[in-house]
């Protein structure tokens, strides 16, 4: 089978293969009456178009950054800024809950996902609705199903964002009517009843949802992907925010079920470098990619993320040095215990050729000022041609500057859907009498990851792929925290390499209930990596010193544990862990943060009614 994109024109979707534009009847404009509208599989496709640009986001369109990687998800213990951290919310917001926005938004960088709007759900009870009521008896069994199938899984797409943001939410499993106010203002629904619902939904999707239904369109295997994604979440927040055991098991078992599902097919395989996976004009034959946003600068589709990562433009958030402590070395060990040559050597030049590929394929392997923070600067969703043109006095070329780029955007890929797996059937093992995880287990989720190829330019660096783990020989980390098993540990470091900059860092901490990590006590939350004044500040034109405009600036810290200032003149002693500038911590993470508020304008407006939506608990 193809791998699958999607393009946005206007208002409608057209979907292209790699090569030719499908001919397809003409998508772009309803009929009026529903009576004549709900005829045949093409009034269902362009009903369904719009949920594909809400949903498939990839890295956005033009400037925009809700859901796109780096610029949408800069809040996490991975990245430090200078000055005060980013807080999290601290007072229930008077406005801003429950917008009419129809628009791709993120509430918070906190809580990544809708605000308390349920046009989508509308939209696809609306769909699900008339499938049953008009076009069941004018399209064939199997399109009913398929159709049907599609309607329920942006359902439980957008509940399980819903759910993810608030907790509890009022479920709506119908269209309701303009005058029933009783429902529309419904208090709300335990998050375990709604999510049980969202799982029967998906489980219909595995059932019936076509394995393939044109190039473009979302397809059983996209669909398991993100299903696999949605159930971890949720069967791993239940477990350990110790809310219902028993719901965790089977949204578990479902999210390693759909994991397999895909897996098990044999379409997918690690058969791309890593670098290929982000930066890459087309991802129409990347092995490795499941469903992928395409952009296209004939077609006027194009974005920002690119540019972002081009090696000029601020990063206001970067990787401190506990995320750089977190990269594995290349003989699989944590530093501490490494056989690797210069495996305690923080310099970003060495590190390349210690740690794992990832390591390389995401950072420039110089410090860069517009990283700002830590300078360790992200290159991940840039092609390393881009560069070339750093410092070069040449102008970017429009792929990699401005809003112009037209790199693909991975949306389901398969490294995600083998840790959703292992992880899923890590926490059956240790807690719900689930199969324990064997090397077998192993081999087909991490090592397969690490088993991908290096491209030239890597290599050409003496980067090296990662020796497999194994599970008699697991690496000892002394970061490691006291509640999670060595082995969980190491799929969870997996993820943290693997998804840098993306959507997951954020949301693991949340439904592992490891938030108290963003308090950042820890001194490696404040540092870079190792500096060299004279080599990575030096004034070239004047040579033995440093630019002048680093004075009282700089700062780094020695191993002995003492921090030096840059005074203008103690240049040969600037050679330490970068200090980060001005840092100033967060408020403390309190047990609230893990939910989003609903704003006071939105109680007040429930009151009007006559009705009661009760408050995020803690707010």
């Amino acid at each position: 089978m193809k791998t699958l994109s999607y393009l946005i024109l206007g208002s409608a979707l057209l979907f292209s293969s790699c090569e030719t534009f499908l001919d397809r009847p003409d998508l772009n404009s309803m009929v009026d009456s529903e009576d004549t509208y709900w005829r045949n599989e093409n009034d269902l496709r362009l009903f369904a178009n719009d949920f594909y640009s809400n949903y498939f986001v990839g890295y956005n369109v033009g400037f925009g950054t809700a859901y796109a990687p780096l610029r949408g998800y800069g809040f996490s213990d991975d990245l430090t800024s200078e000055n005060q951290q980013l807080a999290f919310l601290g007072s229930v917001p008077t406005d801003g809950g429950g917008s009419s926005s129809l628009l791709t938004t993120v509430l918070r960088s906190e809580h990544p996902g809708p605000n308390w709007n349920f046009y989508w759900v509308r939209k696809s009870n609306l769909m699900i609705d008339r499938i049953e009521n008009f076009s069941k008896d004018k399209i064939s069994e199997e399109e009913y199903q398929h159709w049907s199938a599609v309607g329920r899984f942006f359902r439980g797409f957008e509940y399980a964002r819903l759910v993810s943001v608030f907790g509890d939410v009022p479920y709506y499993g119908a269209p309701i009517e303009p005058d029933d106010f009783d429902e529309q203002y419904k208090d709300r629904d335990d998050r375990g009843e709604v999510m049980d619902h969202v799982a029967e939904d998906f489980r219909y999707v595995m059932d019936n949802l076509r394995e393939d239904d044109g190039e473009g369109y979302v397809n059983r295997y996209a669909a398991a992907s993100l299903i696999s994604n949605m159930m971890l979440f949720e069967g791993s927040w239940q477990h350990y925010h110790q809310l219902d055991k028993s719901r965790a098991q089977a949204y578990l078992e479902l999210a390693r079920d759909a994991a397999e599902y895909v897996m098990e097919s044999g379409l997918f395989t690690f058969g791309s470098d890593y670098k290929s996976l982000f930066a890459s004009e087309s991802l129409s034959s990347n092995p490795e990619v499941i469903f992928y946003r395409a952009y296209d600068d004939a077609l006027a589709i194009r974005h920002a993320i690119g540019s972002y990562s081009n090696g000029t433009e601020n990063q206001p958030s970067s990787a401190n040095l506990n995320l750089i402590q977190a990269f594995i070395c290349n003989d699989g060990d944590v530093f501490q215990h490494s056989s690797v040559e210069n495996a305690e050597n923080f310099r970003l030049q060495d590190l390349v050729q210690t740690r794992d590929p990832r390591f390389e394929a995401t950072f420039m392997d110089t410090v860069n000022a517009p990283a700002i923070g830590t300078l360790v600067y992200a290159h991940k969703f840039a092609g390393r041609e881009a560069l070339d043109y750093l410092n070069s006095g040449e102008a970017y070329p429009p792929k990699w500057a401005s809003s112009t780029n037209t790199n693909d955007a991975p949306v389901a890929r398969l490294a995600e859907v083998v840790l959703n797996w292992i992880e899923a059937k890590q926490i059956l093992a240790e807690f719900y009498g689930g199969s324990p995880v064997t090397q077998a287990d192993i081999d087909q989720s991490i090592n397969a990851i690490r088993s991908r190829p290096l491209d030239a330019a890597a290599e050409g660096k003496g980067v090296k792929q990662t020796e497999p783990l194994s599970l008699a020989s697991l690496p000892n980390d002394p970061n490691r925290d006291s509640d999670v098993s060595p082995l969980m540990w190491e799929i969870r470091r997996e993820r943290r390499m693997e998804f840098v900059f993306e959507y997951a860092r954020i949301q693991d901490l949340r439904r592992w209930k490891k938030l108290e990590k963003m308090n950042f006590n820890d001194e490696s939350y404040k540092l870079g990596s190792w500096v060299i004044g004279l080599k990575d500040f030096g004034d070239k034109s004047n040579p033995g010193k440093i630019l002048a405009s680093f004075k009282d600036r700089l700062q780094v810290k020695k191993l002995d544990g003492s921090i030096v200032t840059y005074n203008g003149n103690n240049d040969s002693e600037m050679e330490g862990f970068y200090v980060v500038r001005n840092f100033a911590n967060r408020p403390a993470v309190q047990q609230r943060n893990y939910l989003s508020p609903i704003s006071i304008a939105l109680i007040q407006t429930y009151e009007e009614r006559g009705y009661t939506l009760a408050q995020t608990p803690g707010w």
